[in-house]
């Protein structure tokens, strides 16, 4: 094991870690530790105490006006970002305290880029965007909305495991291509508005699955907690893209969660292309149907969304390369 020295970073620790692709353990001494990490060496975890007294911090927000006169933007303002696979976090939180999203705009606690990556017993928090599971989609929407360490590399298929973790924010704070399997964890909405005079809408994830991965976001026995934000006012998802997959399963849905559960993103092609599923969640708010196409699980389909299923599915074999 590796421990941070006295006054020393852990960036500074992570880079004097030997460079030979052995396994290595960081272990963090409580405290709150500001700036950025950057985590590219695989084989590597970071291991806190706990989440309560162990926090990586940072303050950058994608409205932030950098020096040359252009906006920080999305993905430059990740408080820890992996870049390796075989990455695992344990025992901590990332917090990105950048402030209500309505004045911030997106502001990522965790980006993750590494295949096999486990994120066990930690607290991810902010506001807009507060995990990102990578890959990027292929294309933008909006030019230069990609700005940032990803922009450009291959769009690299990958698998994440999130355990026993505390996930919070307000707008599209879970999103990504990933294949992610989140376990026992909480999702909370809390409320980004600096006016709260604003009208609320919140949505906890949005997938943007690449077309043909059989596992977008799973979420198995988790709790959706109403963290503070107006009944009925948050969607379980939306399709960042059109692929996306989005499957519940044995989930408390709290009093929050909108009737219609998701939002469609006003793209007509995800109810041809995307997927979204529920199988044996008690919903506090449940009034309505669901929304059009989601798709309740039979206990057959069901009995195929387990742990060992999701670790022992092929990804989508070719990356692709941004154009």
């Amino acid at each position: 094991m590796h421990y941070i020295k006295a006054g020393e970073s852990i960036q500074e620790a992570l880079d004097r870690l030997p460079d030979d692709g052995s396994r290595a353990v960081v272990v963090l001494a409580p405290g709150v530790y500001t700036g950025q990490v950057v985590i590219s060496r695989p084989n590597t975890e970071l291991k806190g105490d706990d989440p309560e007294h162990t926090v990586l911090d940072c303050a950058l927000a994608a409205r932030e006006i950098l020096p040359d006169g252009e906006k920080r933007g999305t993905f430059r303002t990740a408080t820890c970002r992996i870049a390796a696979d075989h990455v695992t976090l344990r025992g901590l939180t990332v917090r990105n305290s950048s402030g209500p999203s309505q004045n911030a705009g997106q502001a990522i606690a965790l980006y993750v880029d590494g295949d096999a990556f486990l994120c066990e017993d930690c607290s991810l928090v902010s506001f807009q965007d507060t995990l990102f599971t990578a890959p990027l989609p292929p294309k933008e929407i909006e030019k230069n909305g990609f700005v940032g360490p990803g922009q450009f590399t291959p769009r690299t298929p990958q698998k994440h495991v999130y355990r026993h973790c505390r996930i919070s924010g307000d707008v599209d704070f879970i999103f990504g291509g990933a294949a992610a399997w989140f376990e026992a964890c909480d999702i909370v909405s809390t409320d980004g508005r600096a006016d709260k005079g604003h009208p609320y809408v919140g949505y906890c994830t949005a997938a943007s699955t690449p077309e043909g991965q059989p596992f977008g976001y799973v979420f198995h026995d988790c709790r959706f907690i109403n963290g503070g934000v107006p009944t009925a006012s948050v969607y379980l998802g939306r399709p960042w893209r059109e692929y996306a997959r989005t499957v519940f399963m044995n989930c408390s849905l709290g009093n929050h969660i909108h009737p219609a559960a998701f939002h469609d993103w006003d793209k007509p092609a995800f109810h041809e292309h995307g997927y979204y599923a529920i199988s044996n969640c008690t919903f506090e708010g449940k009034t309505g149907p669901w929304m059009q196409d989601v798709h309740a699980l039979t206990d057959q389909e069901a009995a195929e969304y387990t742990m060992e299923a999701f670790l022992a599915a092929p990804l989508k074999a070719a990356p692709e390369t941004p154009a």
